[in-house]
C-alpha cells in the first residue's frame, strides 16, 4: 500500500460498492456533504481515506477510484452489531443528543468499540506518510486520535465532530467517560459544530481529567518528564456544497418537476415540507402533533395545506427506530382518517429515501420548510432548502436546538418542546407576505452561499497547518 500526505479516517468509505446481476464489482461515490467537500482535495493530493465498505465479514485490499487511495477496514457481523448499532448508536448518539431515548450501557459493546477503533487507528498509521496529516471524523471514532498518536507520534491529527456534544451533567452517566476525552484529546484540533459543544467538552475536560484550560486550548500531557502538548477544541460549522444545488434548482426539468409535485397534491396553496433520517433526534412527532391540531382547530384547513413528510428509512434494527416509525405512522393515519376529502390529504407521508434530483424539486415546491429537530449538531437539510430558493421565496421555520440555528438567524426560530409556540411559528411561516419571505430568505442564502463545505474544510485545514508550524 502506498502513503498518502493526506489521510481522513471516517466510519464509511467515500463509495458505495454496486454487484451488476452478472456479479460484476463496482463502485459508486456516495452522497453526501463530507466526501464533496474532501474529494477535490484528495485528489490533489493523493490523499487515502480509511473505512469500512459496509458490508459485513467484506475482507477487501486497498484500492483506487476516482484519485483517492480507498483503504478498506473489515467489520464483522458481531462488530457491526455491537460497535456499530450498538455502542455508536445506542449508547452515544442517545446520551449526546440530550438523552432523548435512553442510552444502553453494555460492556461488551465498549470491548468491541476499543476493538475497531484500534484497527482504524492501525490502518490510518500504516498509510500515514512521514509528517503527514490524519483527519479523523466523528463519534463512531473518538478513540482514534489517541491510538495514532500513540503509534505515529510524527504525524498531524485532527478531529471532527459531527454531532452535538452533551452538557457535562449528562457526559458524566458515560462509564468510560475518561477514556473518550483521552481519545479525542490524542488530536492536535478538535472541531465541534457549535461554540456549545466546544464549551461542553473543555469543561468535561477541565472537571474530569483536571488539565488545564485556558480558552480554547488544553495543556495534554505528552510523557513522564512533565511535558506537554497543546490541542485546540473550537467550532467550525459545517455547510453544503451548494454548486449542485443551485445548477439543479435552475434547471427546466426539474422546475417542471416541482409544478408537477404542487398539482399531485390538489395545488394547495401552501405546501408545508419536512425531511429527515427518521430519526427521534429530528422532533417529526412534534411537528406532526401541531400540524394535526391547527387542522383541527380549523386554523388552517386541508383543502389550503398540505404537509408532505419525507423520512428517510434508519437504523432499522435498532429498537427505539422501530417503535417511532409506529408512533409516527399511527399519528399520521389518525390525522388523515380524521381531515382528508376525497381531493386532499393533510399528510403526505413518505418512508423512502430520495435522489437529489427529486429532493430539489420537492424544495422548489415547498413554501414552508419545518426543521423542528430536538437536537441536532447542524442541520444541512436547512442549508440544502436555502440554497435551492434562488427565488427569493419560502420560509424556513428552525428549531433553536439545531447548531444551524446559530447562523440562520432570519430563520422563524422555534423551540419544538412548546407546541403552542410550534403552531404559531407554522402559522407565522404560513401567513408571512412575500416582501418579508424574500428579505429574510436573501439574508439565509448570502451567509449558506458565502459560508459553504469548502469554507469549512478549509477553515479546519488551516488551523491544523498553524499547530504544524507552532
Amino acid at each position: 500500500m502506498t502513503v498518502a500526505e493526506f489521510v481522513v479516517v471516517a466510519n464509511r468509505l467515500p463509495v458505495d460498492r454496486i454487484v451488476g446481476p452478472d456479479g460484476e464489482e463496482s463502485w459508486r461515490t456516495s452522497p453526501g456533504g463530507l466526501v464533496a467537500a474532501l474529494e477535490p482535495m484528495m485528489q490533489s493530493m493523493h490523499g487515502a481515506w480509511v473505512g469500512w465498505p459496509g458490508q459485513a465479514d467484506l475482507e477487501l485490499e486497498p484500492f483506487e477510484a476516482d484519485g483517492i487511495q480507498l483503504v478498506p477496514v473489515p467489520l464483522s457481523e458481531q462488530e457491526v452489531a455491537d460497535y456499530y448499532e450498538g455502542f455508536s448508536n445506542d449508547t452515544i448518539w442517545p446520551l449526546y443528543h440530550d438523552v432523548i431515548a435512553p442510552p444502553q450501557y453494555h460492556r461488551e459493546w465498549w470491548d468491541a468499540y476499543v476493538t475497531v477503533n484500534r484497527r482504524f487507528a492501525q490502518a490510518a498509521a500504516a498509510a500515514a506518510a512521514p509528517d503527514g496529516t490524519v483527519w479523523v471524523h466523528d463519534y463512531q471514532l473518538q478513540l482514534v486520535p489517541q491510538m495514532v498518536r500513540e503509534l505515529r507520534p510524527d504525524v498531524t491529527i485532527g478531529y471532527f465532530h459531527h454531532i452535538p456534544f452533551p452538557a457535562h451533567g449528562l457526559y458524566a452517566q458515560l462509564p468510560w467517560r475518561d477514556h473518550v476525552l483521552r481519545g479525542l484529546l490524542g488530536a492536535d484540533v478538535i472541531g465541534f459544530q457549535r461554540v456549545q459543544d466546544a464549551t461542553y467538552f473543555l469543561t468535561a475536560v477541565r472537571r474530569r481529567l483536571r488539565y488545564e484550560v485556558k480558552g480554547p486550548t488544553v495543556a495534554v500531557p505528552a510523557g513522564e518528564d512533565g511535558a506537554v502538548r497543546t490541542a485546540v477544541a473550537r467550532a467550525f460549522p459545517i455547510s453544503i456544497d451548494t454548486a449542485p444545488y443551485l445548477e439543479l434548482a435552475a434547471r427546466p426539468d426539474v422546475r417542471a418537476r416541482a409544478a408537477e409535485i404542487r398539482a399531485s397534491l390538489g395545488n394547495p396553496s401552501r405546501i408545508l415540507l419536512g425531511v429527515d433520517r427518521l430519526d427521534y433526534t429530528k422532533g417529526i412527532g412534534h411537528r406532526i402533533k401541531a400540524y394535526g391540531e391547527l387542522l383541527a382547530e380549523g386554523r388552517l384547513h386541508v383543502e389550503d395545506v398540505t404537509l408532505v413528510q419525507v423520512a428517510s428509512p434508519s437504523r432499522e434494527r435498532v429498537d427505539a427506530y422501530v417503535h417511532l416509525r409506529d408512533e409516527i405512522e399511527l399519528a399520521v393515519g389518525r390525522i388523515n382518517g380524521d381531515t382528508d376529502t376525497m381531493g386532499h390529504t393533510a399528510i403526505r407521508y413518505l418512508h423512502q429515501g430520495y435522489p437529489r434530483e427529486e429532493m430539489v424539486a420537492l424544495y422548489l415546491a415547498a413554501d414552508v420548510m419545518l426543521v423542528t429537530a430536538l437536537r441536532d449538531g447542524m442541520n444541512l437539510v436547512a442549508k440544502e432548502y436555502i440554497a435551492t430558493r434562488a427565488d427569493n421565496r419560502g420560509v424556513l421555520v428552525l428549531s433553536e436546538f439545531t447548531g444551524a440555528a446559530d447562523e440562520l438567524r432570519q430563520a422563524v426560530r422555534v423551540n419544538p418542546h412548546d407546541i403552542e409556540g410550534l403552531k404559531d411559528a407554522i402559522m407565522t411561516a404560513v401567513e408571512m407576505p412575500a416582501a418579508e419571505q424574500g428579505r429574510r430568505m436573501r439574508a439565509l442564502r448570502r451567509r449558506v452561499l458565502e459560508n459553504d463545505v469548502n469554507t469549512w474544510s478549509s477553515s479546519f485545514l488551516a488551523a491544523l497547518a498553524d499547530v504544524r508550524e507552532r
